[in-house]
């Protein structure tokens, strides 16, 4: 038996969303990143299309795409774009957050794939981090990075959010924070005097 499930994606409602990607001014020795994508979903039959042919001018006629499995519920054997096929392959050896184009003719480039659910401002810093020339930083290591620094963030937040609600933030009648005057604030008047 044959069951056909109709799955609406990000890019089926919304077909013209840009394609998320950053890259490296020239290209990297084999195996460090040329960039980081970042996209809408992890269907990879929508996603891949537009980021291949984003990457056909700059870099080439993109021929094959590896992926690891473990980020991805789905791989296709192939994905059409522009009237071609490119083929999509799986190796468990290959970092997680990190995604391999190659070509026949022009070579391999590889991207640092940030998850579709990553808050922007993280994303644009991870967009940022992958594109530093001269990095030896991988994949892994920037994500790993990146939700280490997360997490700081979050808790530093968190700090900050508790001290305000147990009074931490004492105001003066003038709105401001205890011990800051402005110069427009009015002296307060001697008592003794």
């Amino acid at each position: 038996m044959i069951t056909t499930l109709a799955r609406t994606t990000l890019r089926d409602r919304a077909p013209g969303l840009p394609v998320r990607l950053s890259l490296t001014s020239k290209t990297a020795p084999a195996g460090r990143l040329d960039g980081a994508w970042w996209p809408y979903s992890r269907d990879l039959t929508a996603e891949l299309p537009p980021l291949v042919a984003a990457l056909d001018e700059p870099w080439g006629r993109i021929t094959r795409v590896t992926v690891n499995p473990g980020r991805w519920p789905v791989i296709p054997r192939e994905v059409a774009v522009d009237g071609r096929s490119v083929h999509v392959g799986w190796f468990t050896e290959q970092d997680a957050d990190k995604l391999i184009l190659l070509s026949y003719t022009v070579g391999r480039w590889d991207l640092l794939v940030i998850p579709p659910v990553t808050d922007p401002a993280a994303a644009v810093r991870l967009m940022a981090a992958a594109t530093i020339r001269g990095s030896v930083l991988k994949a892994g290591v920037l994500m790993a990075d990146e939700a280490v620094i997360g997490r700081s963030m979050r808790d530093s937040q968190n700090r900050e959010d508790a001290w305000e609600d147990e009074g931490g933030a004492c105001m003066s009648p003038y709105g401001r924070p205890i011990g800051l005057r402005a110069m427009t604030d009015p002296v307060p008047e001697n008592p003794q005097g």
